[in-house]
């Protein structure tokens, strides 16, 4: 017997909303969003064929809509509605102007079907949820960054980039194949192929000082961003023990990754952490040096001798 619950009703609706918002939506990718079995996605499809809807499949491929088939204007719920407006003030600090603008654009689209007293409920809510960003994320000279990386990405364009690296006066200008975007620690990124170096490099977007899509096809078929970003890499480390107070070490969640740690442990009223280091002589020692006053080096010894010179170099300055 065929289950005609809400929910089942609830599941096609979406089933054949997700239809329209890809141009191919494969089995498995339904089934894995909406927790169900192939079997049950299989008899979903044939409940939206059998009522009209155009629907062919390829074997091994997916399903998609016959071209020109659409919806009538989707209602959102109230939830819904209220994911919009933390996604527009997101979008209104942590992307650049251009594409800041053109989401603006469509949450008028989007507001404009929302019923009244939904508009309501957006209206006395929006004005009281505030993001805000500690550094720009962007150059004024490249306001439009995430635009055309986008627009690259999606039309395999090769980009002319200005950029400026974190030590050097001068910018350097490269071509650019991009593979993908992703945000981290507090700043975007993207990954791309650099023809100058020959080799794929990330690229942070504040210190990008011009950009522009060109008429240059990509030269290499790249894999998916994933991959780049999961691949292990062969720089060296150094073992690294410190021993912080309880009180401290639980605002270090978020920055003690990007440093090589490992594991941790407690002993009395501290913890001890292990890090496998790539910057020892830099990074690491700057960052002990912002919560020192409640934490010990263990090992190595290296690392307590760069810390000393650090404290000793801001001494002299401070004198």
């Amino acid at each position: 017997m065929l289950d005609e619950s809400p929910k089942r009703f609830d599941r096609i609706v979406a089933i054949l909303i997700q239809l329209q918002s890809k141009k191919i939506v494969k089995a498995q990718e339904l089934a894995d969003r909406f927790d169900c079995s192939l079997r049950t996605i299989y008899r979903d499809i044939r409940t939206l064929e059998a009522s009209g809807v155009p629907i062919y499949s390829e074997a091994g491929v997916g399903y998609a809509l016959m071209e020109g088939y659409r919806l009538p204007p989707v209602m959102f719920t109230r939830e819904e509605v209220s994911s919009f407006i933390a996604a527009e003030k997101l979008m209104q600090k942590f992307t650049d102007p251009s594409l800041g603008n053109h989401y603006a654009s469509a949450m008028y689209k989007l507001k404009s079907v929302l019923r009244s007293t939904d508009k309501d409920w957006v209206s006395n809510i929006e004005s009281r949820v505030v993001m805000s960003t500690a550094e720009p994320m962007f150059n004024n000279n490249s306001p439009n960054t995430l635009s055309l990386l986008f627009e690259g990405i999606a039309e395999k364009k090769q980009i002319l980039l200005l950029y400026k690296t974190f030590d050097a006066d001068e910018t350097t200008q490269r071509n650019i194949e991009p593979v993908g975007v992703f945000h981290d620690n507090n700043n975007w990124y993207f990954l791309g192929y650099c023809h100058l170096r020959q080799d794929y490099r990330q690229f942070r977007t504040d210190r990008i000082q011009g950009i522009k899509k060109t008429d240059c096809d990509f030269t290499i078929e790249h894999d998916a961003l994933e991959t780049y970003l999961n691949k292990t890499e062969t720089c060296p480390t150094t073992k690294v023990r410190i021993l912080i107070e309880k009180k401290i070490a639980r605002y270090l969640s978020t920055e003690k990754k990007y440093h090589g740690f490992i594991s941790e442990k407690e002993i009395d009223d501290k913890i001890e952490m292990t890090f496998m280091c790539r910057d020892i002589d830099s990074g690491f020692p700057r960052w002990f040096l912002m919560f020192g006053d409640h934490a010990e080096i263990l090992e190595p010894q290296i690392l307590k001798k760069r810390t000393l010179e650090l404290l000793e170099i801001n001494r002299q300055r401070l004198l």
